[in-house]
């Protein structure tokens, strides 16, 4: 492996646009479980139940969805911290190797770690938000409401529909954010994938397009996928100790390349 992570600190070093891609698998490492493995997410719930339809529909289940998250049982949990992974990007965007972060992820823990420029393909856990005005706040402000009785909480200005400012199945993505991932992508000479099984569209798109406009591709997951084939390098290892082996592996190369 050392040789795959020589290979990839080079590539970091030249790169001028560089792009890291994240899923579920950099968190992992922080407590967080991923939604497609043996113990993930979708193993244990229906996730049939978790549209957006049923829950702009059904007043019973955005109350579920509420005592889950007061709970700490659903996505907005506050007790988790970036890992060695995370830092390792903040890292990495600190040297210019990468310009930032297209992730999967809804958690913010890439910038609790530091990295400035992050494009949130399926949202934040962070904020709430109303549906029909746009309104948004820190999801604890919204949380403190639920504990002191609020089972289904309002929007304070127009009365409308409060949701977790995450994309549910059903729920359109983000347009703006789609297409700035999908200008990164065309424009990278290099595009590091950690922790993403690569399954989900567009998402997975975004690597095809990097390759076709000849960037440098390398990934880190733990497992294979299915589009492993089209990478230069390959690594089936943790996130954490291997992005950290490549920012100091990174640094010898470029020291004056700030870290």
């Amino acid at each position: 492996m050392s040789s795959a992570i020589d290979r990839i600190a080079e590539w970091a070093a030249q790169a001028q646009r560089g792009v890291a891609f994240t899923g579920a698998g950099i968190s992992t490492e922080s407590g967080i479980p991923d939604f497609r493995g043996p113990n993930g997410f979708w193993k244990r719930n229906d996730a049939a139940k978790f549209t957006f339809q049923n829950y702009v529909a059904d007043p019973e289940h955005r109350k579920e969805r509420w005592r889950q998250a007061v709970e700490g049982r659903s996505f907005m949990r506050s007790d988790v911290r970036p890992n060695a992974g995370h830092t390792a990007l903040a890292n990495l965007e600190r040297a210019g190797a990468i310009r930032g972060v297209i992730t999967q992820n809804i958690d913010g823990l890439h910038q609790e770690s530091g990295s400035t420029k992050v494009l949130e393909l399926h949202g934040t856990a962070k904020k709430i938000g109303c549906l029909d005005c746009g309104e948004r706040w820190p999801a604890p402000v919204i949380l403190e409401r639920v504990v002191a009785g609020e089972d289904d909480p309002r929007c304070t200005y127009c009365g409308g529909i409060l949701k977790s400012a995450t994309i549910s199945f059903g729920q359109q993505l983000p347009e703006d954010v789609v297409e700035e991932a999908h200008r990164w992508s065309l424009d990278a000479d290099f595009f590091l994938v950690v922790g993403s099984s690569l399954v989900v569209s567009p998402a997975n798109g975004f690597p095809i397009v990097a390759k076709r406009r000849g960037a440098k591709l390398a990934i880190v997951n733990r497992e294979p996928t299915d589009l492993d084939d089209i990478f230069d390098e390959v690594i089936h290892d943790d996130a954490g100790p291997t992005l950290t082996a490549i920012v100091e592996r990174l640094e010898a190369l470029s020291p004056r390349r700030p870290l």
